[in-house]
């Protein structure tokens, strides 16, 4: 496998430099943005408690903070009249009682569907028919309004960047909500809408790049246009969060964040290695090594 990706980082080489001119990467502002700030929180809740209670519900989300936890992750879609849903997958089948895609249905719709149906899958059930909802994004920045966000943009609809901004702004929270988006093009139209007033993370394309130019050694050739690298430690084989990784990343002032880690001693491990954050669907564990460590 070390063979092999250095053989394809080789050939990437010879294309690197056409692909930073081919892609924009407009640094923020010479200053960090917001959520590079040093008070940022060291723990997401990932999709809130989601090991313990119903995913990206607000009880999920009040469970994390129960435990101590300053950050909430979370997913968006929108319905179609236009509202955004906190949700994960563009259908409602696997986390509620009902079925079919978000983009099809109304507000009305989905507010009537049970997001606790399905948790957990046994026999127990404890929050089928507790009237648990499917949020609304304006509903989490209500209950939680002095919680930083970390919301993932699942739709690639164009509109919906419209849509999530005027909801971020119109809560007064721009300030601690940090945007993500796995799609470059999505993340790219949001930061155009955004026009700096929101901190960005990088989409699954810049990632790779920057991860290319990190074992180059050619990070400084880069102009990131996100505030976060939020990254898995390995992926298909290539272990992503190394000391070259972060130490490229601070460098040109973006902080990095691991998802989704667990294991208590796995936290410690990176926490030690030097990232900025852990997003874990165990916040009681995270809470825990967090206080460990005084953060």
């Amino acid at each position: 496998m070390r063979a092999k990706w250095i053989s394809a980082a080789l050939v990437a080489g010879g294309v690197f430099a056409g692909v930073l001119a081919a892609v924009t990467f407009r640094k923020r502002q010479d200053a960090p943005g917001q959520a590079t700030r040093q008070d940022w929180p060291a723990g997401f809740a990932h999709r809130g408690a989601s090991a313990l209670a119903p995913e990206n519900t607000v009880e999920a989300f009040r469970q994390a903070v129960r435990e101590g936890i300053e950050g909430l992750e979370l997913d968006v879609h929108m319905t179609s009249d236009g509202e955004i849903v906190v949700l994960h997958d563009p259908t409602v089948d696997r986390t509620t009682d009902g079925a079919g895609p978000i983009s099809g249905m109304t507000l009305s719709e989905v507010k009537r569907l049970d997001a606790g149906y399905r948790f957990p899958l046994d026999d127990a059930h404890p929050y089928r028919g507790r009237d648990i909802r499917v949020p609304t994004l304006a509903g989490v920045f209500r209950a939680f309004p002095e919680v930083a966000i970390n919301m993932d943009i699942k739709e690639h609809r164009p509109g919906i960047e419209e849509a999530v901004l005027r909801e971020i702004l119109a809560s007064g929270a721009g300030g601690r909500t940090l945007v993500a988006s796995w799609e470059y093009r999505t993340i790219r139209r949001f930061r155009r809408v955004a026009g700096g007033r929101v901190p960005t993370a990088a989409s699954r394309f810049e990632i790779g790049v920057f991860y290319l130019a990190s074992r180059l050694r050619v990070e400084r050739l880069l102009r990131p246009a996100y505030d976060a690298l939020q990254v898995p430690v390995r992926h298909r084989g290539l272990e992503i969060l190394t000391r070259r990784f972060l130490d490229a990343a601070h460098a040109r002032g973006v902080r990095v964040d691991a998802w989704t880690i667990n294991e208590a001693g796995e936290m410690r491990r990176l926490l030690d290695l030097g990232v900025d954050a852990i997003m874990s669907d165990r916040p009681d564990t995270l809470a825990g090594v967090l206080r460990e460590r005084g953060a």
